[in-house]
């Protein structure tokens, strides 16, 4: 299915309202990405912290009329608060493959490998642990799962079952 995605920037306390505007105007999906480069370091129990600048990248059918939905979101005072909307063109290509060019083997300490079966190891003679990312192991990079692979790398488990 081809798409056509609208990105605009907006401030942190405009993003979720302006995220419902953006639905009710038909799009399939919003999503937040951070504008400024500002880190989001590890956040609390409940928090869901945004970004001060924050772009919004709205997702919509590519039969969408462009002209009508940036005119009906002009009609909203809300719409006043972003800047810079742009439509892009995307492509059509096989998304559930795409997302696999994101992940590649991560080391962790010196001689463990965690590396997505699409890969070869890169050190075939290092501890390599063939795992796919997914929503239980994600990619190893969470700062809770790199420390534990890293004291796994450095526990002496010959002869262990773990």
């Amino acid at each position: 299915m081809a798409w056509i995605q609208l990105k605009t920037g907006c401030q942190k306390h405009d993003a979720d309202p302006l995220s419902d505007l953006l639905m009710d105007c038909g799009a399939q999906a919003v999503t937040f990405l951070d504008a400024a480069d500002q880190p989001i370091l590890e956040p609390g129990p409940g928090e869901t912290p945004l970004w001060q600048d924050v772009v919004l990248v709205a997702l919509f059918d590519a039969g969408t009329d462009t002209s009508a939905t940036l005119e009906n979101l002009a009609r909203q005072p809300l719409w006043e608060n972003t800047s810079h909307p742009e439509w892009e063109q995307l492509r059509d290509q096989d998304w559930e493959r795409s997302w696999m060019d994101n992940f590649r083997p991560m080391q962790f300490g010196e001689r463990l490998w965690i590396v997505p079966s699409w890969h070869q190891p890169p050190e075939p003679d290092a501890v390599n642990i063939l795992l796919d990312p997914g929503l239980a192991f994600g990619t190893g990079s969470h700062a809770t799962t790199a420390l534990c692979l890293a004291w796994l790398e450095q526990a002496g488990l010959t002869g262990k079952t773990v």
